[in-house]
């Protein structure tokens, strides 16, 4: 059984706006996920699938911003762990250092919205950790890419869905 599956099987007894919800809560999922099977799936309508897709994308992102640090900090007294964090911050540092630096929170809210796997609130969390931008910044900026990403993907999938109508 997919992924997929599994979590709609799991959801399947939920209504279905609060199984948006979680759908758009889950890391890999996000609101990527959540409005598509809002509104294809379950028939919800547009604006609430993107109401409760954001919603739920944005639940995890406080906890996240707040939390990464001193769970990181704790977890770098292990050294297997000290190595990851150690190649993950060097490694991220050296891939993308110049385009935060250039062009700071606004660099955040573009790589949030831009709906593609490994983009979105999640990875901004941690993109935000590991750039040091302060909550008050990442906030705001991770919130603006989440409805960005929202109206993109109720777009695509509303022509996605009107396509689909005329096969």
């Amino acid at each position: 059984m997919s992924l997929e599956a599994l979590v709609l099987e799991l959801l399947s007894s939920v209504p279905h706006w609060f199984a948006t919800v979680i759908i758009g809560a889950l890391p890999v999922f996000e609101l990527r996920g959540a409005i598509p099977v809002a509104i294809g799936m379950y028939g919800m309508a547009p604006e609430y699938a993107y109401f409760f897709a954001v919603l739920g994308n944005m639940i995890p992102v406080i906890p996240l911003l707040l939390f990464l640090e001193p769970v990181s900090s704790y977890l770098r007294r292990f050294r297997v762990f000290d190595m990851f964090f150690s190649w993950l911050f060097e490694r991220t540092r050296r891939n993308h250092t110049e385009k935060f630096e250039k062009y700071g929170t606004m660099a955040l809210t573009l790589f949030v919205a831009i709906p593609l796997p490994v983009t979105g609130a999640w990875t901004g969390c941690v993109a935000a950790f590991v750039f040091g931008i302060e909550f008050k910044h990442a906030l705001p900026a991770i919130l603006v890419g989440v409805l960005i990403a929202g109206i993109i993907v109720s777009v695509v999938a509303l022509t996605g869905i009107s396509l689909l109508s005329l096969i």
